[in-house]
């Protein structure tokens, strides 16, 4: 069920990021940086259901954390940059979705030890 919820956010989370990156005039590398790493965090998450083993879909999930992470870092620099401003409830967003993905990772690396 938590994985559910966890695509279903990371697919809102997407959706928001790509709206507000259409309007970013300038910059492109960094707003395609950006937008590659927000929508690979969904994608493995979703690619993570489809795995072939445990340690599969721990290693999607983590891909998952990673991408999270420089999508993190990508907010930061454009809020900072004053490129993109008011990047507080992304920020948070991306915070909602690392701390799922942690939970759910460590909860299937302590299944997968049982």
């Amino acid at each position: 069920m938590a994985e559910n919820k966890l695509a279903d956010l990371s697919m809102e989370f997407a959706v928001e990021l790509l709206k507000i990156c259409d309007g970013i005039k300038g910059h492109y590398s960094i707003v395609n940086q950006l937008e590659r790493s927000a929508t690979s965090i969904g994608a493995n998450i979703r690619e993570a259901k489809y795995a072939h083993s445990k340690p599969d879909f721990i290693s999607k999930l983590q891909i998952s954390l990673k991408e999270c992470y420089e999508t993190e870092y990508w907010l930061e620099l454009m809020s900072r940059a004053e490129i993109l401003p008011n990047v507080s409830s992304l920020i948070h967003s991306c915070g909602v979705i690392r701390k799922m993905l942690i939970s759910s990772i460590n909860t299937a690396k302590e299944n997968s030890n049982k």
